[in-house]
């Protein structure tokens, strides 16, 4: 598993845009900047939708206020499922919406997990990552079945 202190992997990415579906370089996103990295297990489920995103969207202003520069969701659906979710949370510019549609992402960090029991397959853990220049400076994963070290508020009291 990446851990703190570790330069991510690069992948491909596809972001959620109003002009559609944009691929982008791993490295050239986090390329320069100081992001909030979170990660759920799938767009529209009930924690991911009722807590998780919305409280990125909420506390964005006080995260960016700390030195946050942008903040990201990442999840094992494509562009479009990842651009509906988003649009439907009010996540705006607060929040970028990208796809692991392949989970490439999640197996490059090494925090993928077999949910094929819920019929899901291969999905990312749940967890959050503060990333500096592509370097991981802290990273919060959640235990099995758990939403408390990869909220929006446990990430900004450690900021």
């Amino acid at each position: 598993m990446v851990t703190t202190g570790d330069q991510l992997p690069e992948t491909d990415l596809t972001k959620a845009t109003a002009d559609g579906p944009q691929t982008i370089k791993s490295a050239d996103y986090f390329a320069g900047k100081k992001t909030v990295l979170f990660a759920v297990p799938g767009a529209f489920t009930p924690t991911c939708s009722a807590r998780h995103l919305p409280g990125f969207v909420e506390k964005a202003g006080e995260l960016k206020a700390k030195g946050i520069d942008q903040i990201a969701c990442i999840s094992v659906n494509d562009a479009f499922v990842m651009g509906a979710w988003g649009e439907s949370a009010g996540a705006g510019d607060e929040v970028d919406m990208l796809a692991d549609g392949n989970a490439t992402f999640a197996q490059a960090v090494d925090l993928s997990m077999d949910a094929s029991g819920f019929g899901m397959g291969t999905r990312s853990q749940r967890y959050a990552m503060i990333v500096e220049d592509n370097k991981v400076t802290d990273l919060f994963v959640e235990e099995p079945g758990a939403f408390e070290v990869s909220s929006a508020e446990y990430v900004l009291s450690k900021l």
